[in-house]
């Protein structure tokens, strides 16, 4: 593990992260209150040049309900160590700017149902309000 955030092949510069460091909750030991270990990074999605225009915009478009003032921020606190965190962290918002700078699927080609599929549509809807009529109580049992 490494450090490094690379997206589609784009490494972000480490002076357009923001690292800061708190104490992690859960298990420490005898280091539980003085260790900072919980880690969060920041990236500056709005305001960086790293990326391409195109993969700006898709990523400010994925991401927008995650961004405070363009900035993205993720947090890692699952591992007792900082610098295991601090890796954490890295590969979290490599996999988030990956995913949301992912090109759109095609569109969806129209089709149309086979006349063999409309059959056995219609045929089990027979089925199903025969059985349903059937059911029925007559008018003339009371």
């Amino acid at each position: 593990m490494s450090l490094d955030v690379t997206v589609r092949g784009t490494t972000i510069p480490a002076d357009e992260l923001t690292w800061r460091f708190s104490r992690s909750p859960g298990p420490g030991g005898q280091s539980v209150n003085t260790a900072d270990t919980r880690v969060e990074l920041s990236f500056d999605l709005a305001t960086s040049t790293v990326l391409p225009e195109p993969l700006k915009r898709r990523a400010l478009g994925a991401l927008g309900g995650r961004l405070t003032n363009g900035v993205l921020t993720v947090t890692a606190s699952e591992y007792r160590s900082q610098l295991r965190n601090r890796e954490a962290a890295a590969a979290r918002l490599a996999e988030l700017l990956t995913e949301a700078t992912a090109p759109p699927p095609p569109p969806r080609r129209a089709t149309k149902p086979s006349r063999a599929s409309v059959e056995r549509r219609l045929a089990a809807k027979q089925r199903r309000a025969k059985t349903k009529k059937l059911r029925r109580s007559s008018a003339s049992d009371d």
